[in-house]
């Protein structure tokens, strides 16, 4: 699964074509980059409505990849490293969306089923690798 990422596009492209696949994730882009662990600040965050062109570093284009076995992290390091975008992936919650600072390292599918699991009254996260 891959998205393809161009000058013409706009922000909403990117996250309506994210979010067709992962219905309960979400990308969310922001003015500076997101330390490791860390999330955004809501005052960096960018309009749905601003062209890639506006916000981008560096002015490749081309297809990124979706892969439901690609981690949160693998994402963001792409949008930002190749296309020059800071990014992050949100994980929906309830009624909440829930930055992936501590869930990274979880798939896209992980992530996507853990949002989907939280809509019902109870439900269990797959557990981190516990190293002994």
């Amino acid at each position: 699964m891959h998205i393809y990422i161009s000058e013409e596009a706009v922000v909403r492209d990117i996250q309506d074509r994210f979010q067709a696949i992962y219905p309960y994730l979400k990308l969310e882009f922001f003015k500076k980059p997101h330390v490791k662990g860390e999330g955004s600040p809501k005052s960096d965050r960018i309009s749905p409505d601003t062209p890639i062109e506006k916000i981008r570093m560096l002015h490749s284009f081309g297809w990124l990849d979706i892969s439901y076995y690609r981690t949160a992290a693998a994402l963001e390091h792409d949008l930002s490293y190749t296309y020059g975008l800071s990014a992050q992936v949100l994980r929906k919650s309830g009624n909440l969306w829930l930055e992936t600072t501590g869930t990274d390292s979880w798939t896209l599918e992980e992530l996507n089923n853990a949002g989907r699991a939280a809509k019902s009254p109870t439900f269990n996260l797959p557990e981190d690798p516990i190293d002994e």
